[in-house]
């Protein structure tokens, strides 16, 4: 039997407690730590890492043909009869078509939408760049699934979204149209180049091509929507605050938003060099 009253022996003890208050110590501060962060406020999608946004000076100066500020980007002509019969509204599209890689027909109903809500809502400064950067994102500008847009502005086959029933990654929305807008009488979709879910869409529809009827799917109905929802509550969207504001109603998502800023701000960009 070994000596338990030897020098080593009590040494291996001394070690031994010394280790199991070491251990002890880690525990507790790890404990600690964990609660620190459990009850640690979280920033909400809304704050966190958003850039220190300043509209730039040059996506707020106005466009040659209209003398409006809007931010971020120039604004779209004036839509009255040019001295030779053109739209301009048309052939401005058709000049930012190729530099913008947009669609004619989609940056008819951008524009459109900023020229009807700086009517309706001058102190918003709503501007097409942002239309057109969500719509980009939305829908690849009416593009998605390899549709194209017609004359009439609709997609040659309806942009519906997944359904909206709680799967992983996905929001769960019982129906609100019994299938009117979306063809789903259980969950909602999202419908149409802006991507409306239909409850918002019976709120703030719009009908833009003065057809007799708000229609989700064409561009220029959609897009007014989207304008008149980006502007709601008085949001002035040529400032940063007004701006991430209504985007974050749009989608209440930091990287959302940066690609909508980004995609926004090249727009404007690659239109104030093309004048």
């Amino acid at each position: 039997m070994a000596d338990t009253n030897s020098p080593a022996v009590r040494r291996g003890g001394v070690l031994i407690r010394l280790s199991i208050v070491a251990v002890t110590l880690v525990v507790a501060a790890v404990a600690v730590w964990l609660v620190q962060v459990a009850v640690a406020p979280r920033p909400s999608p809304a704050s966190a890492e958003i850039p220190s946004l300043e509209i730039p000076a040059a996506l707020v100066e106005p466009n040659s043909v209209a003398p409006v500020q809007v931010g971020p980007g120039p604004a779209a002509p004036e839509p009255q009869a040019g001295q030779n019969g053109t739209d301009p509204l048309r052939a401005w599209a058709e000049r930012l078509a190729g530099p913008t890689q947009i669609p004619v027909r989609a940056l008819m109903a951008y524009g459109n939408a900023e020229l009807a809500v700086r009517a309706m809502s001058p102190g918003c400064r709503l501007s097409w760049a942002t239309l057109a950067g969500i719509g980009r994102i939305e829908s690849d500008h009416g593009r998605y699934g390899g549709a194209t847009l017609g004359a009439d502005g609709r997609p040659s086959t309806p942009i519906i979204g997944v359904p909206l029933d709680g799967s992983a990654g996905v929001k769960a929305i019982s129906d609100t149209d019994g299938g009117q807008f979306d063809g789903d009488a259980a969950v909602d979709r999202a419908v149409g180049p802006m991507q409306f879910i239909p409850s918002t869409w019976k709120r703030w529809g719009a009908d833009a091509n003065l057809d007799g009827r708000g229609d989700p799917q064409q561009i220029d109905d959609a897009a007014l929507a989207a304008g008149r929802y980006l502007c709601a509550n008085g949001r002035d969207l040529g400032t940063p605050t007004g701006w991430w504001q209504g985007v974050f109603s749009y989608n209440n998502s930091v990287p959302y938003g940066q690609k909508v800023f980004g995609l926004a701000d090249g727009y404007a960009r690659t239109s104030a060099a093309a004048r």
